[in-house]
């Protein structure tokens, strides 16, 4: 990879020559190659101000759910 070409090995990109989740996950990782696609703990407790599931009957929020802090029904 170089800043001006990327190129991945994957099917989705060989046959279609399409943008592929592993050129995705290439362009968002940070400066020590760590995937920026997952939050870190500080992110984590930033979310816990924005949780709302007080106000839904039961139901978790949004930022609970994608954090793991709480499963949906089925």
């Amino acid at each position: 990879m170089t800043e001006e070409l990327m190129a991945c090995t994957c099917p989705h990109h060989v046959h279609r020559n399409a943008f592929c989740k592993h050129m995705t996950a290439v362009e968002s990782a940070t400066e020590d190659g760590t995937p920026n696609a997952f939050p870190s703990e500080d992110d984590n407790n930033a979310e816990l101000e924005d949780c709302d599931c007080e106000g839904l009957n039961g139901f978790p929020c949004w930022p609970c759910v994608r954090t793991g802090r709480k499963e949906l029904p089925n």
